[in-house]
């Protein structure tokens, strides 16, 4: 039988393993992103973005509808929006 106080303690404990920093990003990595978002909207081609949100990494796959550079975000067609500075990492699929 656990005590309320030991099972709040083990879920504080969980969160604190399950929780993921932000990684620096590059001014290299950035320029290869952007050039990447280039080519993929010019050839519509399908995209794997890597971003961060809500203290973990999260991965979406989709084709790119804009990039909207005065909020500075990326909008998928799918209807995801992800701020740039979030991005980590861009693949083309």
């Amino acid at each position: 039988m656990m005590m309320p106080e030991h099972v709040q303690m083990l879920k504080g404990i969980r969160e604190q393993q399950e929780y993921k920093e932000k990684p620096m990003i590059s001014d290299y990595q950035k320029e290869e992103i952007n050039t990447k978002l280039q080519l993929a909207i010019h050839d519509d081609l399908t995209v794997i973005v890597k971003y961060y949100k809500s203290n973990d990494h999260k991965k979406v796959r989709g084709k790119l509808d804009t990039v909207d550079v005065m909020s500075k975000h990326i909008l998928l067609r799918n209807g995801t929006r992800i701020k740039l500075q979030d991005v980590i990492e861009l693949q083309i699929d």
